[in-house]
């Protein structure tokens, strides 16, 4: 076992650094490590234990990262701010984009809000869908 307690210690190291991420960084090595551990144990050339080692790593991140991590819960969250683009806003301070004012109000809070058009009014208790987030603003439509 020449080159197996390195490939062990690969192994392990890989091990750790996945532990301390969430984000599929170094379990591709691990599988690799394994390959060449047995390929030491009966006395396979380092050459090909490298060529192993790194073939099956570089698969696992090529094929298995992708679809791991579609099938995971690694995948991306909305932000608070995402979230509520598509959802209606009630106004609270009449919109007029003309006059730069307006006011809506979404899950208790009130945002400055404007129109989609340059010459949108929209009158208080009017429900409004928001569409996108400029800065601070909602930016708001009719249904």
């Amino acid at each position: 076992m020449t080159w197996g307690w390195m490939w062990i210690g690969i192994l392990v190291l890989a091990v750790i650094v996945e532990a301390l991420t969430d984000q599929l960084v170094s379990i591709w090595f691990v599988p690799g490590a394994l390959l060449a551990v047995i390929f030491d144990l009966v006395n396979i050339p380092i050459l090909w234990q490298t060529l192993a080692f790194a073939l099956v790593a570089a698969a696992g991140v090529i094929f298995g990262r992708k679809p791991l991590m579609k099938a995971s819960s690694f995948s991306k969250t909305k932000t608070n701010i995402e979230a509520i683009v598509g959802s209606k806003c009630v106004v609270t301070e009449k919109i007029d984009n003309y006059a730069g004012c307006g006011q809506a109000r979404i899950n208790g809070q009130i945002w400055s809000a404007r129109g989609v058009g340059e010459n949108d009014v929209f009158e208080v208790g009017e429900v409004l869908y928001i569409v996108a987030i400029e800065g601070v603003k909602l930016i708001c439509k009719r249904q």
